[in-house]
């Protein structure tokens, strides 16, 4: 069964090691990603089951991560808001 991360920012996801049950074990670098409107799946490279299901972060839980400190979160609060900014839609 995948395992689901619902805070994109929770620490260690990418570099935690996963076994799958065909016996592989690795990381989600080490995985095939298949991008989705709300999601990111990863998935054994040997066998192709889904290991690791990872959400999307909306823009409050980006906002929320950056007051928190994750460096991540203020880059990428940094680049929306400068979009925003450039598309006249500052506050939204």
């Amino acid at each position: 069964m995948a395992e689901i991360i619902r805070n994109y920012f929770t620490p260690g996801w990418r570099t935690d090691r996963i076994s799958c049950v065909c016996g592989w074990e690795g990381d989600s670098a080490k995985m095939r990603m298949e991008l989705h409107e709300e999601v990111t799946d990863y998935a054994c490279p040997a066998c192709e089951s889904t290991l690791l299901i990872v959400s999307h972060p909306d823009i409050d839980q980006v906002r929320q991560a950056a007051a928190d400190g994750n460096a991540e979160a203020q880059q990428q609060l940094a680049l929306v808001e400068e979009a925003l900014a450039l598309h006249g839609k500052g506050d939204r």
